[in-house]
C-alpha cells in the first residue's frame, strides 16, 4: 500500500498515522522526494481500510501494490537511489566503470592490474577472492589471502573493491571490503540474503543464471526488507537456447529495471558473452539504455588467467574502451566517477 501525502502535511500528523499503521505489525518506509512524499505500507495490508485512512487531513491518495515488491518498487520510492561507495556515487546521473581480473592470483598481478585501470579512469576495483566454479577441479580463489590482496591494491590506488561472497560464514572476513557481490549462483540463496539485509554495505546483487526479472527484485526485496538499503542490481546474462555467446545479455533489462525499480542497475558484459570482442560494443549499448554503469573483467595477460581468460580484456583495450566511454557518457548528460 502506498500512502501520498499532501503538500504541505504536518508533522505530528504524520507520525500519529505511522504509529496507527505500526501499531496493526506492518512496516513504514517513509521516502522524501523533491515532488512527492510517500509512506510505504508493507506487510498484510488487507485490513487495513483505506477509505478511513484517505479521509485523514495529511493524506492526499492511497493506493494498493499489486506487485509481490514492495521496498524496491518505485512506486515506493519516487526518486532514483543513489548508492556512495567511499564516495563514488552509483545511480541516476552517475557513471561508473568496475574494472579488474575474475580472480586474484598474486599481489604483482592485483597491483599491476588496479593501477592500470585507475590510470584509464575506473572507479571501483573488481576481483575475485572466493570463486564459485563449476567443476571442483577448477581454480577456486585464494580466499582469506584473496581479500588480502585487494586491500593491498586497495591501499597502492585508492580504488574502493568489489569482490564476492560465495558463503555467508565467511562475512566476517569482508568488514573491510567496500561492495559484497552477491553471485548469480547465489541470487536466490535467502539465509545469505537475509544476513546482508542486516548489514550496513553496498550490496552488489547479480542476476541468477535463468531468472526473470521479478524473481531478481524479490531476491533485492530480502535485502532491503532487512533495513539495508544500498544495493546495485547487475545484469549478467541469462542462459538461453542461444549458444553464439556464453550468456544471453538482455539489454532490455536495464529500462525495464528502471522503470520498475529506484535500484542502480550496472551491466557485466564479460560474464555476459564470454567473449572480449563483444564487451565494447554492449558497454556502448548499456550507455544507451540507461545503465548506471558497467563491470568488465581486466587481466595483465589473459592467455595465462587462471580463470575466465577467454572473456577477460588487456589493460589496454580497457583504455580505449573508457576513451570512448568518456565521450558517451558526457553526451548522455551523465558524470563518469
Amino acid at each position: 500500500m502506498i500512502i501520498i501525502l499532501k503538500d504541505g502535511a504536518k508533522q505530528e500528523q504524520i507520525q500519529s498515522l505511522v504509529q496507527n499503521i505500526t501499531n496493526r505489525g506492518l512496516t513504514v518506509h517513509e521516502s522524501i522526494g523533491s515532488q512527492s512524499h510517500i509512506l510505504g505500507v508493507i506487510g498484510d495490508t488487507s485490513r487495513v481500510d483505506t477509505q478511513t485512512i484517505i479521509n485523514l487531513e495529511c493524506v492526499s491518495d492511497v493506493k494498493r501494490v499489486s506487485e509481490p515488491y514492495k521496498a524496491v518498487n518505485r512506486k515506493f520510492h519516487p526518486e532514483d537511489t543513489i548508492v556512495d561507495i567511499s564516495g563514488r556515487k552509483v545511480g541516476e546521473g552517475y557513471f561508473n566503470m568496475i574494472a579488474g581480473p575474475c580472480s586474484v592470483e598474486s599481489e604483482e598481478q592485483i597491483i599491476e592490474v588496479a593501477k592500470r585501470v585507475k590510470a584509464s579512469g575506473a572507479s571501483m576495483l573488481r576481483g575475485g577472492a572466493y570463486k564459485p566454479r563449476t567443476s571442483p577441479y577448477a581454480f577456486q580463489g585464494l580466499k582469506q589471502e584473496g581479500i588480502k590482496l585487494l586491500l593491498a591494491a586497495k591501499k597502492e590506488t585508492g580504488l574502493p573493491i568489489v569482490t564476492e561472497l560465495t558463503n555467508i560464514m565467511n562475512l566476517k572476513y569482508f568488514d573491510e571490503v567496500d561492495v559484497i557481490q552477491v553471485g548469480a549462483r547465489n541470487m536466490q540463496n535467502f539465509d545469505m540474503l537475509y544476513e546482508l539485509g542486516h548489514s550496513n554495505k553496498p550490496i552488489l546483487l547479480k542476476r541468477g543464471l535463468s531468472s526473470t526479472i521479478e524473481e531478481w527484485l524479490m531476491s533485492a526485496e530480502y535485502i532491503m526488507s532487512g533495513g539495508n538499503q544500498n544495493v546495485i542490481l547487475c545484469e549478467r546474462g541469462i542462459r538461453t537456447y542461444e549458444t553464439a555467446t556464453r550468456n544471453t545479455f538482455d539489454i532490455s533489462a536495464v529500462p525495464i529495471l528502471k522503470r520498475l525499480s529506484h535500484l542502480p542497475i550496472i551491466v557485466d558484459p564479460s560474464h555476459a558473452t564470454g567473449k572480449t570482442w563483444l564487451v565494447e560494443p554492449l558497454v556502448r549499448a548499456a550507455i544507451g539504455a540507461g545503465a548506471d554503469g558497467a563491470m568488465i573483467e581486466v587481466h595483465n595477460n589473459p592467455s595465462c588467467a587462471l580463470c575466465d581468460g577467454a572473456q577477460s580484456i588487456t589493460p589496454d583495450t580497457f583504455d580505449t574502451i573508457m576513451k570512448d566511454v568518456k565521450s558517451r557518457v558526457k553526451f548522455e548528460g551523465k558524470i563518469l566517477v
